[in-house]
């Protein structure tokens, strides 16, 4: 008779899960694309990811992965190398000064499974406050089946609790300021900026050609998936991405295949927010490939300065 300790062991093949939706500042499970990590070299890491064919949200179109999925990998990808590599607490605070991307929109075409993503990030300049980061940069080389599909580099800031509170002196408890934000206007054309739901729309017309309102739905449960005290940076992406369509939008089949955005001040919910567009320079009108220029204004501030170019994958 065997024993327990004498029974054969069956191979069993290593399992695949997320990481856990706090590291990522995510209230729902089904919105974590991150699935491991791991420490390669001094302020270097490797993190997989895995991006689904289908999403509610981040809808792949013309047979390809939503550009803006590459984003939500990263702004997920430096909270949780914060906390499990730097040990930045639950609580503080991160914030966007500038993200810039290039991508491949070749490496974006859907296969007959989910993607496999590798994103090599490595950290520099960064600045401490007692021990903790309090600035840093990530520069990311992201990777699909061994080739590439993106670079990234984007600077942010870990804020304390206390200096998050003197940052958004005056502006009030987190949730109140959610549960108060204003109903969200009535949106542009579904076609005007390439989406098929009204409630993804993130922008509402006004009187001058160029020029709108942002339209910050904070029941929308994936660009608001948890109370918030200021519009989250992924909204303020989609608002580039959906102005760069409207601005043109005759142009046809075209997706952001780079951006290059600061930003310079929260986006508040109590005050209109404005956003302008204008081609970047005189394009020939054959061109696969249009540069924007994308500003956002509160009161009498930038908010932000965008450049996006807008590929038509059309002819690729």
């Amino acid at each position: 008779m065997l024993t327990t300790s004498d029974r054969p062991v069956a191979h069993r093949p290593a399992l695949t899960t997320t990481v856990a939706k706090e590291y990522v500042h995510r209230a729902a499970l089904a919105e974590v694309f991150l699935t491991g990590w791991e420490k390669t070299g001094p302020d270097a890491f490797t993190v997989s990811a895995q991006w689904p064919r289908s999403h509610s949200f981040y809808v792949p179109a013309h047979g390809m992965h939503d550009p803006l999925l590459l984003c939500e990998t990263v702004r997920q990808t430096f909270p949780l190398l914060t906390h499990v590599a730097y040990d930045v607490p639950f609580g503080h605070q991160l914030s966007w000064s500038r993200l810039q991307y290039s991508i491949s929109p070749q490496a974006l075409r859907m296969g007959s499974s989910p993607a496999e993503i590798e994103v090599h990030a490595v950290f520099s300049d960064i600045r401490y406050r007692r021990s903790l980061p309090a600035m840093m940069t990530m520069h990311l080389e992201v990777v699909r089946d061994g080739s590439p599909v993106a670079v990234v580099s984007t600077r942010f800031g870990c804020h304390s609790p206390a200096v998050y509170e003197r940052l958004r002196t005056g502006r009030g408890n987190a949730r109140e300021m959610f549960a108060s934000a204003p109903r969200p206007s009535e949106p542009v054309s579904r076609v005007s900026v390439g989406r098929l739901r009204k409630e993804d729309i993130v922008l509402s017309p006004t009187q001058s050609p160029g020029r709108w309102l942002l339209r910050a739905d904070t029941s929308h449960p994936v660009l608001f998936d948890h109370p918030v005290d200021h519009v989250p940076g992924m909204v303020l992406l989609e608002a580039v991405r959906q102005a760069g369509h409207a601005s043109q939008p005759s142009w046809g089949t075209r997706i952001p295949t780079s951006m290059d955005i600061s930003f310079h001040h929260y986006v508040e919910f109590a005050e209109p927010c404005w956003i302008e567009a204008e081609q970047a320079a005189e394009q020939p009108e054959t061109d696969t490939r249009r540069t924007i220029r994308i500003n956002a204004i509160q009161g009498d501030s930038y908010v932000f300065n965008a450049t996006t170019e807008m590929t038509d994958v059309s002819a690729l």
